[in-house]
C-alpha cells in the first residue's frame, strides 16, 4: 500500500477536479487527517464551523433534531464526499448535525485558515464558493425532499 500525500489526495479527489496546481498547495497547507468512532459527531448544529472534511472512507448521517420525531436524517455521505459548508458564511455556525454512522476517515480542512487564503487569493476564493454552491444546492434539495417525506405523510384534518 502506498502512502498519498495530502496533494495527492486533493488533487483526485473528484470535487476538487480540474482545480488549478497552485490551489491543491494552498488546500494541502490547510488539511490534516482526521477519523471519527460509529456514533461520534463530527459537529452539532449551532456550534463553531472551523473545517470542512473530504470523506475518505466511511458513513456519515446529516440530521436535524425535531422534538416531536428525534433526529431526521436529511442525508448519508460516505467515500468522495464533501461535509460541511457552514464554514464559508458568518457567523460560521453548523446548520446540521453530522454523526458518523461508522468508523468514518477523512481530510479536515481548516476553516480560518482557508479564509484567509481566499482573502489573498480573491480567484482561489471564487473558485472555491463556486464548488460549495453545489454542494450547498445538493443539501438543501435533500433536505426538501425529507421535509416533503415527513410532511406528506401527515394525517390531513
Amino acid at each position: 500500500m502506498s502512502v498519498q500525500s495530502m496533494e495527492d489526495i486533493i488533487r483526485e479527489h473528484s470535487f476538487f477536479k480540474g482545480l488549478q496546481e497552485r490551489y491543491v498547495k494552498l488546500l494541502a497547507g490547510c488539511a490534516s487527517n482526521v477519523r471519527f468512532n460509529a456514533g461520534e459527531y463530527i459537529f452539532k448544529e449551532g456550534g463553531r464551523a472551523d473545517k470542512f472534511y473530504l470523506i475518505k472512507s466511511g458513513k456519515v448521517s446529516i440530521e436535524i433534531y425535531s422534538p416531536e420525531r428525534g433526529s431526521i436524517i436529511i442525508q448519508t455521505l460516505g467515500e468522495g464526499d464533501v461535509l460541511g459548508w457552514s464554514w464559508l458564511y458568518p457567523p460560521y455556525r453548523w446548520h446540521f448535525d453530522a454523526r458518523a454512522l461508522e468508523l468514518t476517515r477523512a481530510i479536515a480542512l481548516d476553516a480560518e485558515c482557508l479564509r484567509r487564503k481566499c482573502e489573498e487569493d480573491k480567484e482561489f476564493g471564487y473558485e472555491l464558493l463556486k464548488r460549495f454552491s453545489q454542494i450547498i444546492i445538493q443539501r438543501l434539495q435533500s433536505a426538501r425532499l425529507q421535509l416533503l417525506d415527513v410532511y406528506g405523510h401527515a394525517s390531513r384534518e
